[in-house]
């Protein structure tokens, strides 16, 4: 099982939608991220930054940052896309964080 984390950006006054949305995340992209072998995946806010900090157990091929040829994810983006920095394809702007330390 592989562990990753990465940062994204909320844009500023959008707190309260970000985590309305995230409540009713989408089945069918909840059981996508799981049949691709994405686990206990969290996502923290800094409430001085408004970076998000997210966290996930991979034991498939990719983790959902590797899944933007999916139509589900694609549709996930466009929606997520007004209150979030995004790329041109509106998948969010993450930048990989490098694990140093780890204890079970």
């Amino acid at each position: 099982m592989k562990r990753e984390a990465f940062k994204m950006y909320l844009k500023p006054g959008f707190e309260k939608e970000y985590e309305k949305r995230h409540a009713a995340i989408w089945p069918e992209l909840k059981k996508m991220l799981s049949d691709q072998g994405v686990s206990d995946y969290s996502i923290y806010w800094d409430k001085e930054t408004n970076i998000l900090f997210a966290f996930q157990k991979i034991s498939g091929q990719g983790s959902s940052q590797d899944m933007g040829d999916n139509a589900i994810v694609q549709k996930w983006w466009d929606y997520m896309a007004d209150i979030m920095e995004v790329n041109p394809d509106n998948s969010p702007v993450s930048i990989p964080l490098e694990e140093v330390f780890h204890m079970d």
